[in-house]
């Protein structure tokens, strides 16, 4: 029997998705961004009062994944309740991919432009994302792969219909994306590909998915920030 990829493990306020081995993964994460290798991907759940303007955000995150464990993870940071996470394992031919979504709209922007904040509310979500690809990539499909991820990722988001005075809500300002696989000899996850469209079927369920939820949780913000 295949195992299933990306494991989902609660530990409040940390959730954690098991790799099942070491994999390269790449990330813009705040904890070990870039090209790793890593057995697992984790989300922090945190509160704007963890971190006052005048804290040394890398400082923090490090010395909270070392105290949980986490040293060697790969580590995001979410004011979104992680028990609300969306999970989606999806096959597309010989293509597996596993995407985790915690997702949260209070941050909400539409690209090219900033919206004025005020940040000392405790409203603030974020959409964080992990992805495993079953397959072995090239640095350059891997790449691809993240690109894929994030198109997917803003579909959902615009298609949840949230509107700022400048448009349609495109993503939040604190989203990150990490996408894990072994290293191979797949050089392309397009569009045009098993690996691409796995992939976004995914991602793209996990963010629609979790946005719904989100939008039915906080309906006096659709009403003050939205407009809805």
């Amino acid at each position: 029997m295949t195992p299933p990829l990306l494991l989902p493990r609660l530990d409040p306020p940390w959730l954690v998705a098991e790799l099942g081995t070491s994999l390269r993964v790449l990330s813009f994460a705040p904890y070990r961004s870039g090209f790793v290798m890593a057995e697992r991907i984790v989300w922090r759940e945190l509160r704007n009062a963890d971190l006052p303007v005048d804290l040394a955000v890398s400082d923090w995150v490090t010395a909270e994944m070392t105290e949980a464990g986490h040293t060697e993870a790969v580590g995001m940071l979410t004011s979104r309740d992680v028990t609300k996470f969306q999970r989606k394992e999806t096959r597309v031919e010989s293509a597996r991919v596993a995407a985790i979504a915690t997702v949260g709209l209070g941050n909400a922007e539409r690209i090219g432009t900033r919206t004025p904040r005020d940040w000392s509310f405790e409203r603030y979500g974020t959409i964080n994302i992990a992805v495993q690809i079953a397959e072995g990539l090239t640095e350059a499909a891997q790449i691809e792969a993240l690109s894929i991820a994030t198109q997917a990722r803003t579909a959902a988001v615009v298609g949840a219909g949230l509107r700022l005075p400048h448009g349609p809500v495109t993503g939040t300002g604190t989203d990150c994306i990490a996408i894990a696989a072994p290293k191979g000899d797949t050089a392309y996850a397009g569009l045009h590909t098993a690996l691409g469209e796995a992939i976004g079927a995914a991602v793209y369920q996990t963010v629609a998915e979790g946005a719904a939820v989100w939008i039915k949780e906080n309906p006096e913000m659709m009403r003050n920030v939205f407009g809805a």
